[in-house]
């Protein structure tokens, strides 16, 4: 049986999951809504931002995590090379020479042909962090299976889409949904076959 892969992301009211130059800045955060998203999905949580205390707690639900390079080069830029050494990073890129870490694996073939062949491997599910042309190409081969979007209560105006490109109109259901004091509202989605 294959293993899931799902669209795990951070989006503003407005459809960004990043300002038009990629950085993250501006998404509001609240304390309960981080201790409960570290809670549920802790392997999700860059090593720097997970504290002392939680560095050591078991992944719940991903054992892997795909991104895209410059989703990848936002963590680069502050200096970490590794940012889920939990999980088996894989990094998708034409444009990238080597990996500046062994422990994320670089990969200039073909996305589709790849994550076809991890979804068939035994493990957990698969967890696409982003980008959003990756997110465009998996979703519009029919590879990715759920969405988990974590809705923000915030606009940009303007900034990088959920999608990074136009997809086929696709029917989702919503099996689990989380409101928060703050505002956040967590959202599952199965997508229909």
């Amino acid at each position: 049986m294959a293993r899931d892969l799902i669209y795990y992301v951070a989006s503003t009211l407005d459809g960004c999951i990043a300002h038009e130059d990629g950085s993250f800045h501006g998404f509001p955060w609240d304390a309960d809504y981080g201790a409960d998203l570290l809670r549920r999905f802790p392997e999700t949580f860059p090593a720097h931002l997970r504290g002392v205390e939680n560095s050591g707690v078991e992944n719940r639900r991903f054992d892997a995590v795909l991104m895209g390079r410059r989703t990848y080069e936002v963590g680069l830029q502050d200096g970490i090379t590794n940012p889920y050494p939990t999980l088996r990073q894989y990094v998708f890129s034409r444009t990238m020479e080597r990996s500046p870490d062994p422990q994320v694996t670089l990969i200039s073939d073909e996305p589709r042909q790849v994550v076809r062949a991890l979804k068939h491997e035994p493990g957990r599910a698969i967890w696409l962090c982003g980008g959003a042309e990756l997110a465009a190409t998996l979703f519009g081969a029919g590879l990715v299976d759920k969405l988990i979007v974590k809705l923000n209560p915030v606009v940009f105006g303007a900034g990088i889409p959920l999608f990074g490109r136009g997809i086929e109109p696709t029917t989702l259901m919503l099996t689990d949904s989380k409101v928060y004091a703050s505002g956040h509202l967590v959202l599952h989605y199965t997508v229909k076959a």
